[in-house]
């Protein structure tokens, strides 16, 4: 990207926040923490409860979905919600549309990038599965830097592709993927077909709302 006429027009770096942005796993990822909470002991939480918490690291989430869970359950917990969600993960796909996108990005010569709070053994599994590898420019996640808000995963990938904030965005469905951009200095594009509804966005300050991935990458392909 050395060539300024290779540039894109306004972003060289494209960060996707993974569950409900990129991959359609949100409706099981609330079944596996309301079902995890239950295995536990513990009061089913409500689909808005345990969807509210995705995007959060995994431990911190499911505390935060299970008030009423003591901590001393918490390793039970998170080996229950593991249990589910290893049960269920042959029934996740990408969004429609993804992989067309991401070729348009790449054809453009945009650097991508994935931050997420999933684990790395967790995202590699993901990469694996979907056949992604290769696909994208870098990744960051949740246990190998810190949780969403936290702005950490962003300015590793900025230092790691000498990108300056206002040169990168990030893409995701959750407040906490705004948030994160807004701390690191970042634009954002929210989501509205994932975790999290797009009316508590607008505080957050985001380019834009797209409420498809048609819409996503018209968007990008138009203002990006």
């Amino acid at each position: 990207m050395s060539n300024q006429n290779q540039r894109p027009r306004q972003f060289d770096l494209i960060a996707f926040d993974w569950d409900g942005t990129l991959f359609d796993s949100t409706a099981i990822i609330t079944r596996c923490i309301q079902r995890a909470v239950v295995d536990v002991g513990g009061e089913e939480p409500s689909r808005e409860a345990a969807s509210y918490v995705i995007g959060m690291p995994l431990m911190q989430a499911l505390a935060h979905a299970a008030p009423d869970v003591p901590t001393e359950k918490y390793p039970q917990l998170g080996d229950r919600y593991r249990h589910h969600y290893v049960a269920n993960q042959h029934d996740l796909n990408l969004f429609e549309g993804v992989l067309p996108m991401l070729a348009d990005l790449k054809a453009r010569h945009h650097w991508i990038a994935v931050a997420t709070a999933k684990s790395r053994k967790g995202l590699s599994e993901a990469l694996h599965a979907v056949e992604l590898k290769g696909t994208f420019d870098g990744s960051r996640t949740a246990d190998e830097t810190a949780g969403k808000p936290n702005p950490l995963m962003l300015h590793e990938l900025m230092r790691e592709f000498g990108v300056e904030p206002e040169r990168t965005l990030m893409i995701g469905d959750t407040t906490h993927d705004l948030q994160m951009a807004l701390n690191a200095g970042c634009a954002s594009v929210g989501v509205s077909y994932g975790a999290h509804e797009p009316s508590a966005f607008q505080a957050l300050k985001p380019l834009h709302v797209a409420h498809s991935v048609k819409a996503l990458r018209q968007w990008l392909h138009d203002n990006a």
